[in-house]
């Protein structure tokens, strides 16, 4: 599993997990933009089982498919187990990520950026951002069937990310998936299920320890 495209991801996944209601409208991009960043603003933590796709790009890669769980913490602690096709684990205390394969005892270790050299697209993912203010929003089809979806183009140029895909239920705001396309081309779809917002979830839960060999 290339872990590239979702270490930014990673970082929070724009938690928005709260309730407001739009029912029986037809609201323009930036009203649901608008009640989007404020379920945003709320949610501190969320935990939930994951399925991510990923694929294309300049090499033109096959799909692949992974499964797992995750928690996250605002701001920037996360912890993602994957459980198929093989284990792995990424963990971010808000300061390092470490990306640990159990199957070759290899592990990578990165620093989290700064919020004033993160670009748009990781701000967000990570729980700091500001949709209106950051991102042009408009409409799209969800990649989630029964939710609606914006896209989220960034203002400055981002590094990494070409546009973001937010995928919301439509009456409570609870964000039920993400899709992401990088500037080579390629895509990352993540969809939530068994979600479980603000409740206790340890710090504990984010530090790393390396398993003995």
């Amino acid at each position: 599993m290339n872990v590239r495209h979702l270490r930014p991801l990673a970082f929070v996944i724009a938690a928005a997990f709260a309730g407001t209601s739009l029912a029986s409208q037809q609201p323009s991009a930036d009203v649901l933009a608008q009640a989007l960043q404020q379920q945003y603003d709320k949610v501190q933590n969320f935990k939930a089982s994951f399925v991510q796709t990923t694929g294309g790009g300049v090499l033109r890669l096959k799909s692949s498919k992974g499964e797992g769980t995750v928690a996250v913490k605002k701001p920037g602690k996360m912890r993602w187990e994957y459980t198929k096709p093989e284990k792995q684990l990424i963990v971010s205390d808000g300061v390092r990520i470490y990306d640990y394969d159990p199957a070759t005892k290899e592990l990578n270790m990165g620093v989290v950026p700064s919020d004033d050299k993160a670009p748009p697209a990781t701000l967000f993912l990570a729980g700091k951002g500001n949709i209106l203010r950051d991102f042009k929003v408009s409409k799209v089809d969800s990649p989630v069937p029964g939710t609606l979806a914006l896209r989220l183009d960034p203002r400055k140029a981002d590094p990494d990310y070409e546009f973001l895909v937010v995928a919301f239920e439509p009456s409570s705001y609870q964000i039920r998936g993400l899709r992401t396309r990088d500037q080579q081309g390629g895509e990352s779809t993540i969809v939530f299920s068994d979600i479980k917002q603000n409740t206790d979830i340890p710090d504990k839960t984010f530090e790393f320890t390396q398993p003995r060999k």
